[in-house]
Formats: structure tokens, sequence, C-alpha cells
């Protein structure tokens, strides 16, 4: 959910405040961070830093920002994006500030500096902060595209002058991965060619804030002879911000939905949201024969121009049988890989951005533990030192001697119900018994295997006043279970897991503590 929060001499800002769908729990809802360990600890942060306007790092600032009352600092696009989240709440927008990338300000102690970086949304900035003489650059979310069709490519000066730094907190998200990720612009002349030998109505479907990726489509179809319509809100949303700024001024007239009918099947494509199998978005629907303005038929075209997120393989799975049924050509990530490309560094990317800066430490963040380990490893052959892979609630010293934690705070979920934050009442009778017989706090990562699920990397388990218990019984009573539970979906595997969790603690604690489980999807090593 990317919050962290960066204090020195009892000054404390804030960089990025995210959501994430819980896809465990019934109905999907959105998870944010907890502030109970800010009010415990009297920390209020002075100002908000976004680095980007993707919602894992901006859907969770309009739930908790009144908490604060401070400074919200964003480049345009997150900054339009949020002004938007805060109209839907009814909060005013004059706290929202614009800051243009390269543009440097003060806080406190703190001196900050947004240093454009290329992403899969445009104005994606790491941020540089010096603060009693340590030297910090937050990289948030990367890599090294040459051509990143909207906007320009990484400066290596800009990274190069910094060095050499105390400390650097790094996306891991693919550093298991050999070499570098793919251009947009190599993507961009893949769609160009498909496009071209495609027949029937061609439906893309891609990440909304991929506007590089959306603009690519939206040429491929002028290059093929085809027009080009939106289905989804959260893609007409982004498109629309997008033109305001002057991203997409060249970009093709758009044909209304409605208006699909009248074109002949050869001059029809769509760019529409769902590619994660979600339930509700334009792309189901159309599987489904419920588009209102559209029908798709045998020899019209279905392209996935994203990578499936972990845990959405067997909905995904479900839509792309559809599809098939109907007849419909399928171009994806399997059959298809130049037709899409990570937003995230691999491995000569990370090596590329340490050899500019020099850090003398990294903290590995994003990713599930498998991936923090590669970067640790990978750092420690570049000799920066990687001490720690940290985890969600760690407070963490920087100094003289080097990076520690100093203290683990469990983090409560909370979870929006019925439009308010409200922390998630566990796994038992929803009665709290936290005083009296302890917390247990259970991050289960998980992939989906061909006849049931398979835990992945460590067991996270946090206690708070709970009786202890043998994390290896514990560990290989969960493996045998999820190997025999065949569910579709990680809210059904909740479900499936909970009585039997529940009644295993019953029987090995000698109190039951209140459960907080959360089951993620992650992919397999390797992946």
């Amino acid at each position: 959910m990317n919050l962290t929060l960066y204090g020195f001499d009892g000054h404390w800002i804030a960089i990025d405040c995210g959501m994430m769908i819980r896809q465990d729990l019934p109905s999907a809802p959105l998870q944010v961070p907890s502030t109970a360990t800010l009010a415990e600890l009297e920390i209020t942060p002075k100002a908000l830093y976004i680095t980007h306007g993707h919602e894992d790092h901006i859907g969770a600032v309009a739930w908790l920002w009144p908490k604060w009352q401070c400074p919200i600092y964003a480049t345009p696009l997150a900054a339009g994006l949020l002004r938007h989240k805060f109209a839907e709440h009814n909060l005013s927008s004059a706290t929202i500030r614009v800051i243009e990338p390269n543009d440097a300000l003060e806080e406190g102690p703190f001196t900050l500096r947004y240093l454009l970086m290329t992403h899969s949304i445009p104005e994606s900035c790491a941020i540089m902060m010096l603060a009693g003489g340590y030297r910090v650059l937050h990289t948030g979310d990367w890599k090294l595209d040459p051509t990143p069709l909207i906007g320009p490519s990484v400066n290596p000066a800009h990274f190069q002058a910094l060095a050499p730094l105390d400390l650097v907190v790094g996306d891991s998200t693919n550093a298991p991965l050999p070499g570098s990720a793919g251009s947009e612009g190599a993507v961009a002349n893949a769609l160009t060619q498909t496009l071209k030998a495609c027949r029937g109505r061609v439906v893309v479907s891609c990440f909304a804030s991929n506007l590089a990726r959306v603009w690519a489509i939206g040429q491929a179809a002028a290059q093929s002879g085809r027009r080009v319509s939106l289905m989804g809100r959260s893609m007409e949303r982004m498109v629309g911000v997008a033109r305001g700024l002057g991203y997409l001024d060249d970009f093709p007239p758009l044909v209304p939905p409605q208006d699909l009918g009248y074109l002949p099947p050869y001059e029809v494509v769509v760019i529409a949201t769902g590619s994660q199998g979600e339930p509700r978005a334009a792309l189901q629907r159309l599987a489904q024969g419920r588009h209102p303005f559209m029908d798709l038929e045998a020899g019209d075209n279905v392209i996935f121009s994203a990578k499936a997120i972990p845990g959405n393989e067997r909905p995904i799975a479900a839509l792309k049988k559809r599809f098939t049924q109907l007849g419909v050509k399928l171009f994806d990530e399997n059959n298809h890989p130049e037709l899409h490309a990570t937003g995230h560094p691999a491995q000569e990317e990370l090596k590329t951005l340490y050899r500019w800066v020099r850090p003398a430490a990294l903290l590995p963040v994003h990713g599930e533990t498998v991936h923090q380990q590669a970067h640790q490893a990978l750092a420690e052959e570049l000799g920066i030192k990687a001490p720690l892979a940290p985890v969600n609630g760690d407070m963490l010293c920087l100094d003289n001697e080097g990076l520690r934690v100093e203290a683990r705070h469990p983090q409560l979920p909370q979870v929006v119900d019925q439009n308010s934050v409200t922390p998630h009442p566990g796994l038992a009778d929803g009665h709290s018994s936290g005083a009296r017989r302890g917390t247990l706090f259970l991050a289960l990562p998980v992939c989906a295997t061909d006849t049931g699920w398979q835990r992945i990397g460590r067991l996270m388990l946090d206690a708070s006043g709970a009786s202890p218990i043998d994390e290896e019984s514990f560990s290989d009573w969960l493996d045998e279970r999820l190997d025999e539970i065949e569910v579709d979906t990680l809210s059904e595997l909740r479900e499936a897991l909970t009585p039997g969790l529940v009644h295993w603690l019953g029987n090995h604690c000698q109190h039951l503590p209140e459960v907080h489980l959360q089951i993620m999807a992650t992919e397999p090593p390797g992946a």
C-alpha cells in the first residue's frame, strides 16, 4: 500500500499513501494503511509527497489525509487524479500542490528533489532526500526505458550527480529477473504489426494508467485504418485527465461506444478495462454478451496487453475461455509476450542505477519476500550493504552504525466499509480479545497450482501478547491443507481455510488469540 514515513529530529514527512484490493475477503473491499501506530507514537506528517499516480500510491489519500491536514505535493498528472478523488469525498483540493519533475523543495530539516523516472505511468519520480547530512534516495516505481513514448527517458547525469548515497530505498518487484524490462517503443511497434494483421473487430485491454500503451494503441489503430473507442469509467477518466494536461493531443478522434454498431468490424478498435478478469469491467461484459453497445463474434480479436497480477490467474483464465467459446482469437502474454512490457526494473537496470548513485546501503521494498531477497543478493554482489528485508510496521533507524530495526509494530488491517475506514474484525466472532488473549497477525503468500494452492516464501507471523506456537508444525499443517483445497479465488480459499485454522490454533494455543489473516497472491520463484 506504499505509505512510508521518514523522520529526523522529531520532524516527519510521508511518501505515498496507497490502497490495495483485498481479494481474499468477500466483495473484495479496499484496504488502506493503518494510522494507529502513528497516533500511538504521536507522529503526524508535516507533508505528503506523491511519487506517481497509481492506485497503490495514491488510493488511500482521500481516506487518510483528513487525519493529517498537511500539504500534498504531486506532479501534474497525479495531482489531477487526486483532485478527482477529493471531489468524490467532498474535500477541498486546495491543499494539493503541483510540483514539476526535477523541482526541489524544503520541509523542516528535509531538502527534497523530485527526479524523473520512466514507469508505466507518466511523471513517475524518485525522491532524493537530504537531512542532517544523510543522503537517501526513495526510488518509487521505475525502469530504464530508452523509448518511453510519453515523456523523456531517464537522464543519467541527474543520478550520477547524487553519488555517493547513504541509502537507496528501492523497488524490488522484478529483482529476480535477469536482463532489462521491455520498452514501450518496442510494444508500440508490435501492436502496430498485430493490428494490421487482424481481421474483424479488435479489443485491446490494458491498465488505464498506462497512457503510453493507450497512445500506442491509438496510433496503431490509425495506421491500420481503424477508429478508436474507449470502454470503462477508469479508462475514460484517465484519458480525460491526460488530455487536459496535453499528453494525448495527437490521439485519434474517439468514437462514442454507442456508435460502434454503425462501423464495419474491420474499422473497430476498442480500448477496454478488465484485463485482470474484474467481474464488472467492460471486458467481462463483452465476454458474456452483456455489453449494451457491442457484441463480439467469431473472427474478432482480443489482445491482453497487460500481465496477470498474481491471484487473478483463474478469473482471467475463465474470461479467456468465454472468448474462445465465442470463436474470438486471443493474444496474451503467453502466445505474444511482445505485446506487453513491465514497468519495473530487472537486474541490469538495477545494476545501472546503483553504479550511477553508488549507495552504501540498500533497503529493498515492494514485491514479496522472494523479490526482496533477490534484491539483497544483487546488492551484495555490487558491494552494497543490504542487511534487512523489511515488513509492514517496521521502525527502522539509519545512523552512523548503519541500518537496523529499532521496533516492530503489528499493523491491524483497515478496510473501507460503507464509506468509512474500520478495523477488520479478524477470524473469530468479531469480538476483540486482544488485551486478554493477544493478537496474531498472519500474512500468507500463496500461488495457484493445477490441483490446489501452494505457500510461497516465508510464513509471516507477528504475535502480540499471544501464546507461542510451533511455527514449523503450523507451517506443515498449512502446506498440507492448502494442497487439498480446490477453489478458484482467494476469497473462497480464505473461507475454506478459516475453520481449520481456528481449530488448529485452538488446539495448540493455551488461549485462542484474536487472529488477523491476510492471504496474498504472489508468483512462484522464477516465474
